[in-house]
């Protein structure tokens, strides 16, 4: 008997985001920064708020994000230890990092400071518990903790929120369901966004798109 012959399929990962900011009212810079940056086989995702507010903030929070850039590849406790580095001279930062391995299928996260992380599993329904990711008090050029990552695996819709302290810590008590990263991080913002200071929330969600690929 022929066997049927079949198709391959190649399963591409990607990274779906969203943001929303504002900085404090009155200023024209924010000291809150994200970056989502590509690298081979992943992509590393981050949220830096630097201590204070304004121009001097808006500088430092530059700093960490163009150090994170340049290194992407690193694991995040090397990418904390260039960070605290570069920002020893200053006021310092809380900021939360997570790096995403395609070929793992599995994403790197720490969290130092005031930058909250919440995943939400691919089954998530509202009312649902969302899962909070540590983060470990201390200062990114100051007090920095001690740095012990957490691994997670992933499975496809999987979704992450890093938010400063901008928005309200309570933000995931009343996520919406199925909306795509940017919707989320605009309901998010203008529900939970605080007048008191600068605020930032990033939506990240895990994909992986089938291809059919010739023989």
């Amino acid at each position: 008997m022929e066997k049927l012959k079949t198709t391959p399929r190649l399963r591409i990962p990607t990274l779906q985001w969203g943001s929303a900011a504002a900085p404090l009212p009155g200023q024209t810079e924010s000291g809150d920064r994200f970056l989502v940056e590509r690298f081979p086989d992943g992509v590393l995702v981050a949220v830096v708020d630097a201590l204070g507010h304004g121009h001097r903030a808006a500088q430092v929070a530059g700093q960490a994000v163009e150090t994170l850039a340049h290194y992407a590849q690193d694991t995040v406790t090397g990418l904390a230890v260039r960070c605290h580095a570069v920002l020893r001279q200053g006021p310092g930062a809380a900021m939360s990092i997570a790096s995403f391995d395609w070929r793992s299928q599995r994403v790197t996260w720490l969290g130092i400071g005031n930058v909250a992380g919440v995943l939400l599993s691919h089954s998530f329904r509202p009312g649902s518990p969302a899962r909070r990711l540590l983060v470990r008090g201390g200062l990114v050029g100051g007090d920095l903790p001690d740095l012990d990552p957490t691994s997670i695996g992933l499975a496809p819709g999987d979704t992450l929120i890093v938010a400063t302290d901008g928005i309200d810590e309570r933000f995931d008590d009343e996520l919406p369901d199925d909306l795509a990263p940017q919707p989320m991080a605009e309901h998010i913002f203008s529900h939970f966004a605080k007048s008191t200071d600068d605020a930032l929330v990033l939506v990240a969600r895990y994909h992986v798109t089938a291809y059919e690929s010739e023989l």
